[in-house]
């Protein structure tokens, strides 16, 4: 695909992270990191938050340093940036003396363009030294703060490190700063603009909606474990998190689930270090699809493929349930969020609260926990309630991917009983919370109600008529609506606004749903597969196809010891389960595939692609009709046939790399690659016969697999010339076995 060189910033996203369009907002912020302007940018989980710094890194002249509050996340990012060819590490406490020493002569020395560090590292005296010499020598050109909703007491992530941040900021007065959250209110915003004193900052606030994640809220009972293995068992390798609020119920889970023959996994701070560290690995590289956690587990994984998110308990407030329920679709395909309520669970959480020794600490749990109640029993859209808490309001009647816009249930006029309600708040001077308000209507006989004379209001004991849980539902519906708002610090104060003397004058009717009889029906498991298709837009061969593409990436990830999404993520593979790509172009062209992307990848997808439909006789996107595929991968990418004909000249692997500005590795790739398409490589000039005899006894020991075979040798043996001997030891069986059949 031919680059538009007229926009280098367009080009540069194509050429390194394989994207032909930006997402909403994402330009705007890379444009504005160009300028040298600070930004304060909010970004939902998963809408490309990490790009608009990155990007920026490879244009701007220097380092880029990213403030980065977790190990997993940085290694996660780090990861991501190398396998697209872009010069980036980390240096934190799993960072060894020597390992720290070489990443910072490599900053040094200008071969860096990000570099990954924990705040309390950034504003030591060692590290703000060395930031120094690289100013000198480089030169900085952005601070990019992640997580930054960190900085903020108001946060729901507060970290005292984060407030020193401003430090920098001081040492380095012209040094732009980028911050960076997926969850942030109003006053947390202008809690961070102040604290890092960012001088008058371009503010992104993108939309929270996530359009590609369905919602949905069931009553937990006795049926809910078997709605949870209907759920898993819908796609048995799909990942999944099913968040529970205990240490004990997480392990009592995931036991029932492996009894049940869903193969999950525990994490909960209780568990050591590293058999956490080797339960979240494990999930993230596809090896066990399902993790039960508490909330210690989620924040910095940028695991894109969730494909659910459950929680089998309640939710402590409404943040904390967007931020984890969006760890699921952050590839932005299909994704399910669910949520089991019961009373049981809500007492639970209240005791909880109740154990907190400040007052005013319990008193915002409770308000939180109040909104989760409401979101959880509302009868309106889910997202609009969601969106709504962070004061973005829904275009349209409703999402139409929730359970109560797909199955909504009847509603109901109740435009007299609002106007009661509403009424009663302004005869109260708009200083009490719901419940006091409901307690005036139903003409309760309470201290503070005669206290206040609230018994004297004309209002008082007018709602006799109906019970309390029905004037709360209404109440909930008006504030979900927008026709009453409700204050934020903890006092849940009831307030009027503008569209609630619209309905108190009688210019704006009043509709809630009626209360639900029934628990509406769950979708069964092969409705929602198919269901989960025609959304991909995949007919079944692709997705068979996409199957067979997600084992092939499994099996290279394995090999270089990354997730599967750092080689290409599920939306990458479903684009190319839709349009089967066979040439160069075609192949440059799918979302996700970049220049380094392309000459890792191009051969061993396309043939796996050819050789799937040769066998189903199924069409390919081949440009020339006239040239029908071959029953071997044909070497059609001109970067294969130069390394070949390079190595055929007698060129080492190292002097083919420095002949053609690749980096070793990827000519080693095309090697591999070659030899797995039947080319007659040489395998002497590649590894030392001694050493590829110890290998090959691995493998008939152990069989293929890469990663039991790298731990039986050890350090002393690369990945890559592992992966040649297996290439050349697999071409051989085959020749043999052909062989063999036709002496036969």
């Amino acid at each position: 695909m031919l680059l538009d060189t007229l926009d280098p910033i367009a080009q540069a996203l194509k050429q390194h992270f394989g994207h032909a369009d930006f997402r909403a907002g994402q330009r705007e912020v890379v444009e504005q990191a160009l300028a040298g302007l600070d930004q304060l940018v909010l970004m939902p989980t998963g809408g490309g938050k990490s790009l608009t710094y990155q990007l920026p890194a490879l244009l701007l002249p220097g380092l880029t340093v990213v403030v980065s509050p977790l190990i997993a996340l940085m290694h996660d990012q780090v990861n991501r940036l190398r396998d697209n060819g872009i010069a980036a590490t980390f240096i934190n406490s799993s960072t060894t003396p020597e390992e720290r020493t070489r990443r910072e002569q490599a900053a040094l020395k200008g071969e860096l363009k990000l570099l990954y560090v924990a705040p309390e590292r950034l504003l030591s005296e060692g590290f703000l030294g060395l930031l120094d010499r690289i100013d000198e020598r480089v030169g900085l050109s952005l601070l990019a703060i992640d997580e930054a909703h960190c900085i903020s007491e108001w946060g729901h992530d507060f970290r005292p490190e984060y407030r020193k941040i401003v430090q920098v900021r001081e040492r380095y007065p012209q040094l732009p700063v980028l911050c960076l959250t997926a969850t942030a209110t109003e006053r947390v915003r202008e809690d961070i603009v102040r604290q890092l004193a960012l001088k008058t900052p371009h503010v992104h606030i993108a939309s929270f909606n996530r359009p590609n994640l369905y919602y949905e809220v069931r009553s937990k009972d006795r049926r809910s474990f078997a709605e949870l293995l209907d759920l898993f068992g819908e796609a048995p390798d799909a990942s999944a998190i099913v968040y529970c609020q205990s240490r004990k119920s997480v392990e009592q889970l995931a036991e029932r689930l492996n009894e049940n023959g869903i193969r999950a996994l525990p994490y909960h701070a209780g568990l050591g270090a590293k058999e956490r560290s080797n339960h979240q690995e494990r999930f993230i590289c596809d090896d066990v699809p399902v993790l039960v956690a508490t909330v210690a587990f989620g924040m910095g994984i940028g695991k894109p493929d969730v494909r659910a998110v459950v929680h089998y308990d309640l939710p402590r407030n409404l943040e904390g349930y967007y931020q984890e329920s969006g760890r699921a679709g952050r590839d932005g395909q299909p994704a399910k969020c669910l949520l089991f309520f019961s009373h049981g669970d809500r007492a639970k959480v209240e005791y909880m609260i109740a154990q907190k020794p400040d007052a005013s600490e319990q008193r915002i749990a409770r308000q939180q926990l109040n909104q989760v109640v409401a979101y959880a029993e509302s009868t309106i859209c889910r997202r609009r309630i969601q969106l709504g808490y962070f004061g973005e309001v829904l275009g349209g009647e409703n999402c139409g991917n929730c359970d109560n816009c797909l199955s909504p249930v009847a509603s109901e006029e109740r435009t007299v009983d609002a106007q009661k309600l509403l009424s009663c708040v302004a005869r109260c001077q708009e200083r009490f919370g719901m419940r006091h308000i409901v307690d005036v209507l139903r003409g309760a006989n309470s201290q503070k109600i005669q206290e206040r004379s609230h018994d004297k209001l004309s209002t008082y004991g007018i709602g006799k008529d109906r019970s309390e849980d029905e004037w709360l539902r209404l109440g909930r519906a008006l504030l979900h609506q927008g026709l009453l708002t409700e204050t934020t610090d903890g006092y849940s104060v009831l307030k009027l606004n503008p569209r609630s003397w619209e309905v108190l004058q009688g210019r704006q009717s009043v509709l809630i749903a009626q209360v639900a009889s029934t628990q509406k029906a769950s979708t069964t498991g092969r409705q929602r597969r198919t269901q989960l298709r025609e959304e991909m837009q995949l007919p079944a061969e692709g997705e068979d196809l996409f199957q067979q593409l997600r084992q092939l990436r499994k099996r290279l990830a394995d090999e270089q010891g990354v997730p599967p999404y750092v080689v290409f993520p599920d939306a990458t593979l479903v684009a190319m389960a839709q349009q089967r790509p066979q040439s160069e172009a075609q192949f440059q062209a799918i979302p996700g595939v970049g220049h380094r992307k392309l000459e890792a990848y191009f051969t061993v997808f396309t043939g796996a692609i050819r050789t799937y439909c040769e066998a189903r006789n199924l069409p390919l996107a081949v440009a020339s009709p006239a040239q029908p595929p071959k029953a071997r991968p044909e070497l059609e990418v001109s970067s294969h046939r130069r390394t070949l004909e390079l190595f055929e000249r007698g060129l080492s692997l190292e002097a083919i790399a420095e002949e053609r500005s690749l980096k070793p590795n990827t000519i080693e790739n095309h090697l591999v690659e070659l030899i797995e398409a039947g080319e007659d490589i040489d395998i002497d000039r590649l590894v030392q016969p001694g050493r590829r005899s110890l290998i090959v006894a691995a493998f008939h020991r152990l069989g293929l697999p890469m990663k039991p075979v790298k731990e039986l040798l050890g350090e002393a043996y690369s990945y890559g010339e592992i992966r040649l001997v297996r290439a050349w030891l697999e071409r051989s069986d085959r020749e043999n076995s052909f062989i063999e059949k036709g002496a036969k």
